[in-house]
């Protein structure tokens, strides 16, 4: 059986989870790496889609909360909170050696997701904040990002078929960190000043 999200009381199995690197300015400075001239992309499996958080072994795993977009007839229909997990150390190590990030990012519940409701009017409003332990930890939205929802739709469509139900992730903004078990996260979306959806997790082994 595959993994699923859930949206408008629907189970929906996405063939995929496109991620895109480095698409805010200041989580591109805290990590030093270089500005890209084009979208980074990379993909998960639907064998990394998780509802729950957990941690997998003693690898150190760190969050990235990220506005994830569904995808339906070719347009984005549907807005959640995901969470972008990393083995920051091996993807470093994997960096270094000039070789792919899947060890690092496309392991099983990598990419962790609460509900999806439809997209309002303007996608441009639409932004995140993430709690953990009650502590504000990362905000962000698409005015900071260096490619639009729609910009990296087009140019991820130019390449690679989007399928119904496949899960666009639109990077991290600033604030990234390391995961430990027992953490309580609250991951909220909106539109403009109003909540949209709220997603909690607490992290377990």
């Amino acid at each position: 059986m595959k993994n699923h999200i859930n949206f408008d009381g629907r189970k929906i199995s996405p063939s995929k989870v496109v991620c895109v690197g480095r698409n805010y300015a200041e989580h591109i400075k805290e990590l030093n790496n270089a500005t890209p001239t084009e979208p980074v992309i990379f993909v998960k499996p639907n064998s990394a889609i998780s509802s729950e958080l957990v941690l997998q072994g003693s690898d150190e795993v760190h969050y990235e909360a990220e506005l994830a977009f569904l995808v339906e007839s070719g347009k984005l229909i549907a807005v959640g909170l995901g969470l972008d997990l990393t083995k920051r150390q091996i993807q470093h190590q994997l960096k270094i050696k000039g070789l792919p990030w899947e060890r690092a990012k496309a392991f099983d519940q990598s990419a962790v997701f609460g509900a999806f409701v439809l997209i309002p009017d303007s996608v441009e409003d639409l932004h995140l904040a993430l709690f953990i332990n009650e502590q504000l930890q990362q905000k962000g939205g698409c005015s900071m990002m260096l490619f639009s929802p729609n910009e990296l739709l087009n140019n991820i469509s130019a390449f690679m078929t989007l399928e119904d139900g496949d899960i666009l992730m639109t990077g991290t903004p600033a604030g990234v960190g390391k995961i430990n078990a027992g953490d309580d996260f609250v991951g909220r979306v909106y539109s403009g000043e109003k909540l949209l959806v709220e997603s909690t997790w607490s992290v377990s082994r």
